[in-house]
């Protein structure tokens, strides 16, 4: 940890402990102690740490090839783009690193669209008070929390903010300059806040009248993580585009961007690029993961057990008034308390179980798809426990 804080850029606020090993739901630390974790990597572990079958994909395709530059084909980055357009509304996929690059090129792809296609300068985003897009210089711009953005001024003209959930606000922000509006489905570091009915179908209807664009920032909600394979799908409306990264590889860092083939058309040779987009090794754990999920009934046991989990949650609102509120959907849940819940982190932590915090006062649960009624119960025991004690 002291070496860490030596030569490490101080970007985290780290909790004291270093993690040297990991299975399923479990972690252990240097000095052997194991902890149940339901922050999974900030819902990139969607199949837990080291499944076998993303441990397997990743050590045969590293023994095969594990970088070729993307002026030449290769069969992992196929057989990916083939399977994530087969599974959802998309035509094209372009593959990057993270959700960050992901979301440079929708708001890329989205100017370049609009502009192509209405001739005029049309390249305004609107996106939501509260929403995370990333760390960029423009993925903070999209990003509608002034927290984010503070210090890195001036930010990138084109985007303006206007409340979640409110569709007269979204009316009253379009203007002639306007090319899309991109939001997440459920915005994950804004406190898991969930749509309201027909939001989104209502975004989609206001998109289609005045001819934008609506993407899906579904980085965090993505790849199984509301019980479906995309967010989307949960609430019967389909985008445009659509970014994906976080749980999209099984831990391995990749990022996605899907269009349809009308608006990925504006990509041209040397219009955009990414050096280790769909990096063989990635891609290989992506299909594994993607694969898994699909195949093993994750999405089931990721709707029964979100259940479980929020019925669990809602017990303990019951039973301590200073639990305000419970949110989400699948394994994103969110519980707003009625003060600052980073005591409560480091409490849970002592105890064995990694669970975060968002928004200050959103304790946010974020554990692997295969997740058990029983890890649930021994979660929910150490929170009462840790609730008991406040």
């Amino acid at each position: 940890m002291n070496l860490s804080d030596q030569y490490i850029a101080s970007t985290y606020s780290r909790l004291p402990v270093v993690i040297v090993k990991g299975s399923g739901c479990r972690l252990w630390d240097s000095e052997g102690k194991e902890y149940l974790d339901f922050v999974g990597g900030l819902a990139v572990c969607n199949l837990g740490h080291c499944h076998p079958n993303v441990v397997k994909a990743i050590k045969e395709q590293a023994d095969a090839l594990i970088h070729v530059s993307n002026l030449y084909y290769t069969e992992p980055q196929t057989k990916l783009a083939k399977l994530l357009v087969e599974n959802s509304f998309a035509d094209r996929v372009f593959f990057c690193n993270s959700g960050a690059e992901a979301n440079e090129a929708a708001i890329k792809l989205a100017r370049k669209y609009t502009k192509e296609k209405n001739g005029n300068e049309r390249f305004e985003i609107i996106t939501m008070v509260n929403s995370f897009h990333g760390r960029t210089i423009a993925t903070i711009t999209a990003t509608g929390q002034e927290k984010f953005r503070k210090g890195f001024e001036p930010l990138l003209p084109g985007f303006k903010y206007t409340e979640f959930n409110d569709l007269d606000a979204i009316e009253k922000a379009i203007d002639d300059a306007t090319c899309a509006v991109m939001v997440e489905p459920i915005q994950g570091e804004g406190g898991v806040n969930c749509p309201s009915d027909n939001y989104l179908k209502g975004l989609r209807k206001i998109c289609d009248g005045h001819d934008l664009l609506l993407i899906f920032d579904e980085v965090q909600v993505g790849i199984g993580r509301t019980g479906t394979l995309f967010a989307y799908e949960g609430y019967g409306v389909q985008p445009d585009i659509i970014t994906l990264a976080k749980g999209l590889a099984g831990g391995l860092p990749i990022g996605a961007m899907l269009a349809r083939e009308e608006i990925a058309k504006s990509f041209s040779p040397g219009s955009h690029a990414s050096t280790f987009g769909g990096n063989p090794v990635a891609a290989a754990s992506a299909l594994a993961t993607i694969n898994t999920i699909l195949d093993n009934g994750v999405l089931g046991n990721c709707i029964e057990v979100g259940n479980y989990l929020s019925q669990k949650l809602n017990e303990l609102k019951q039973k301590y008034p200073f639990v305000k509120d419970l949110k989400g959907k699948g394994l994103i849940l969110g519980m707003e308390l009625g003060f600052d819940g980073g005591d409560v982190v480091k409490e849970c932590l002592k105890r064995g179980l990694l669970i975060n915090c968002t928004m200050g006062k959103v304790l946010r649960f974020l554990p692997p798809l295969i997740v058990t009624k029983g890890e649930v119960d021994t979660m929910v025991r150490i929170l009462d426990d840790v609730f008991s004690g406040l």
